[in-house]
């Protein structure tokens, strides 16, 4: 018996790992503003903005705007004050258009040997901004992925140099954004990955890259992978690595030696040229609720979510139709995490007493074409980041209904025994706060979060992970699980509640801090 009025014991005293005390009525109104959000609230919103009408919220479109027009009114609504730009709830970057002339290339050549890749025929740009200017550096050879994952390139120096990196198309992905983002920060300028992606594919993907291009436009910090990366066929790299002592096919092969050496008297060089099409621009809603700590109310936490997805067949960002349906919709992905932004600020503004720091709420565009909203803001905040105390992430947090939720980057701050502590005050949310189920995907480095963290921002990425659904028009909103995700953002909702509240600030474990805040160069 003592064990089962141990939880109403705790909600009663309120006694919380972030040194908060509250009396009984307190806890009572965060209780009964908690309970705001529900289901059908939930599963109603998404179904406004993951309707086909939205076109797949695409960057830039008009329905995204139409978008950030909605949640702007939602947010206004609920009596929140105007974040954005010049008094509005919107805050927007400039956006180019840009086509890419057909005489760009990747050249690489040494000891005799050279190889030209035409971008659209031998090479693609598969991520990044190209240097504005041609580029010609020493090359780093990195052979397959290196085993040593805390110091992959060993003592090879690595800055100015151009990495060319042969690796087996299957490694290629999210797998080697640990790694490049280790070289980015040792001064690598560009990264070019031989691979052994099949013919017909390869095609199909060189010949999209010389399509349509985005880019944000006229900024110095181009976000958490400031390098362009570009993929090269196998096939056409042969010359130049046989120069080298190497041959493509055996260091592609399973049982290939993984290693790093630089490849003296051998150069790299990018000259991609592209043209200005034409430029627009694309939005980030902000609302604000005031803190009622004079103090303290100077302070913020910060709740994310993105409001874009890939929109249609033509947009630029993979959708592809599955039989009649061509609308990638993007109910998971992320109507559930935007909308989860949305829900919270409702809660937190019908919650008497207000918490005693200042709460934002964000949802940013651009997330699907490399975090730009949310790089944008942190290189523009509207609120300093240091004074933001939190970010509290929420990307697809709609489906695998499993009770549970993963909290990625628990390990990196106390937040992550903050929330643990929080899910166990409060069983009736039966949510289970779990890490990362999924490290081979890499999903720290996926979401909006990354960005606030590389700038010392501490942060917790909600989410339930990926599903077949994935970037596909099959992720609607009747696969949304409403109820489930009523109850995860709960527990946000007291997890912000405490941080808010809290004495001290969350704050980072000293290792996490040097390898995701120092290794980007902040302080």
């Amino acid at each position: 018996m003592a064990h089962r009025t141990l939880g109403p014991l705790l909600a009663v005293a309120g006694l919380a790992a972030s040194g908060t005390l509250l009396d009984a009525q307190s806890v009572s109104a965060a209780r009964r503003a908690a309970e705001t959000i529900v289901a059908s609230g939930v599963h109603d919103r998404i179904a406004v903005i993951a309707d086909d009408s939205m076109r797949g919220r695409a960057t830039p479109s008009p329905e995204l705007d139409e978008v950030a027009a909605y949640i702007a009114g939602q947010f206004r609504s609920f009596g929140l004050r105007p974040g954005g730009d010049s008094g509005s709830f919107i805050q927007r970057y400039a956006i180019r258009q840009l086509s890419v002339d057909t005489a760009s290339f990747v050249m690489a050549m040494g000891r005799g040997a050279h190889s030209h890749w035409l971008l659209g025929r031998d090479a693609f740009l598969a991520f990044g901004q190209p240097p504005a200017t041609p580029v010609t550096a020493p090359v780093v050879l990195v052979a397959g992925v290196p085993a040593d994952t805390a110091k992959p390139f060993g003592d090879t120096p690595l800055a100015g140099t151009i990495v060319i990196q042969v690796v087996s198309a299957q490694f290629l992905g999210n797998n080697l954004i640990p790694l490049i983002t280790k070289a980015v920060a040792g001064g690598v300028q560009a990264w070019i990955a031989v691979t052994n992606i099949p013919g017909p594919r390869f095609a199909e993907l060189a010949r999209a890259s010389l399509g349509t291009q985005y880019e944000i436009a006229g900024e110095t910090d181009r976000g958490f992978l400031p390098i362009s990366i570009y993929i090269v066929r196998d096939s056409a790299a042969t010359e130049v690595l046989r120069a080298a002592g190497e041959d493509v096919t055996a260091l592609l092969a399973p049982t290939a030696a993984r290693g790093v050496r630089a490849l003296p008297g051998f150069t790299a060089t990018i000259d991609v040229r592209r043209s200005v099409v034409s430029t627009s621009s694309a939005p980030n809603t902000i609302g604000v609720l005031e803190g009622s700590d004079p103090q303290l109310k100077d302070e913020y936490v910060l709740f994310t979510g993105h409001m874009d997805h890939i929109g249609v067949p033509g947009s630029g960002e993979g959708c592809a139709p599955v039989a009649a349906d061509s609308i990638c919709n993007g109910a998971d992905d992320d109507g559930s995490g935007a909308i989860g932004v949305v829900e919270l600020a409702e809660a937190f503004s019908r919650l008497t007493p207000r918490p005693r720091r200042s709460l934002v709420f964000m949802t940013v565009s651009g997330e699907e074409r490399g975090l730009w909203g949310s790089s944008y803001y942190a290189s523009h905040p509207e609120f300093p980041l240091a004074a933001t105390v939190a970010d509290l992430n929420t990307d697809m947090i709609g489906r695998n209904p499993a009770d549970g939720v993963m909290a990625i980057g628990k390990e990196h701050s106390s937040l992550g025994a903050l929330v643990d502590s929080i899910a166990a005050r409060h069983p009736e949310l039966r949510i289970r706060t779990i890490g990362d189920t999924m490290p081979q995907e890499r999903l720290f480095f996926r979401s909006d979060h990354y960005n606030f963290a590389r700038k010392g921002v501490p942060i917790l990425f909600f989410t339930t992970g990926l599903h077949a659904d994935y970037h596909r028009p099959t992720d609607s909103v009747e696969k949304i699980d409403a109820e489930q995700e009523a109850r995860i953002l709960r527990l946000v909702f007291y997890l912000g509640l405490d941080v808010a509240n809290g004495t001290a600030r969350p704050t980072w474990n000293p290792e996490s801090r040097r390898q995701i805040v120092e290794a980007a160069g902040q302080q």
